[in-house]
Order: structure tokens, then sequence, then C-alpha cells
């Protein structure tokens, strides 16, 4: 969910069952300053979720519009400590390298659409950034994406 919206930890951990349109493949996310934005859910997120959704009843079956989305071995909601501790010993089970955090995986999600030709702005907006200045931070473009810019763009490449 977090590569997915590219959400913060605090947005991720923060969501509730009313938040989530599994239909429409989207969430709404409170940000920082309480400030709500819409986040796309892509496919494999999707199904992540669907399966998370399948077992949840085992630690919390309060499904209520305010229940959280994520909750922990006791129903409570899922911390960001814990989901970090989570993460780190996914990875390790995987054989991953152990250095992955959830910014790395929005700084992803930033970069992987700026390279898929998106539009900064729109990065922008997706990321719930107020200022393009705090967007500009997570676009390092490659040297090749930008050379393939530049041939297909500049006509005089």
């Amino acid at each position: 969910m977090i590569y997915s919206g590219g959400l913060r930890i605090s947005e991720a951990m923060g969501l509730n069952f009313e938040d989530v349109d599994l239909g429409h493949g989207i969430m709404r996310v409170r940000g920082k300053g309480k400030k709500e934005r819409i986040a796309a859910i892509g496919g494999p997120a999707e199904r992540a979720l669907g399966r998370y959704l399948a077992i949840r009843p085992i630690r919390s079956g309060n499904t209520a519009p305010r229940a959280p989305l994520f909750v922990n071995k006791y129903g409570n909601r899922l911390t960001a400590r814990s989901f970090q501790r989570l993460l780190k010993a996914y990875l390790a089970t995987a054989e991953l390298p152990g250095d992955m955090t959830p910014h790395k995986l929005r700084h992803s999600f930033a970069t992987h659409l700026l390279n898929a030709g998106a539009d900064l702005r729109s990065v922008q907006e997706l990321l719930g950034h107020a200022s393009l200045s705090t967007t500009q931070i997570y676009t390092h473009i490659s040297a090749e994406r930008m050379k393939e810019v530049y041939a297909k763009a500049h006509p005089r490449a």
C-alpha cells in the first residue's frame, strides 16, 4: 500500500476501513496537517490487501467504518514502529537487503512514476506535497532517462 499509493508510513497506518474503496482501486489518505487526498491502489496491492482482509478477522473482527485497517496481534491499530519491525523481518526472510524502509518505498514510487513519464506536478499531488520544491527532492532521474527524453523531444537531437 505504501509503494502502490506513495504513502507515508503514518498515512498507511492511519487508514480505516471507510478509507479504502477496492471496487474503484482508490483510498482516502489523511496526510500532514490533516489534509486529505485520494491515492491509487494498484492491482498487486489490491490483491495483497484482499488476501490480508481474508485473514484479518483472526486478529480483529471489527470492520466498522472507523476501525483501523491494519491491526497488530491484539487487534489494535498497527503502529509505524511495529510496521518497520515487520518489514525488516520480511526482508530477512526473503533474503533481501535489510536497508529498505517505508520512506524508500515512497521514494521509489515517485522515482518510478517520473521515470515512466509522469509530470512533476502530478507526482506532487499524488505524494500530497504542498510545495513543488519538496517533490523535487524525490526526483533523481537517471542520466539514461534524461537522454531518452531529450532524444524524443528535442527537434535537433
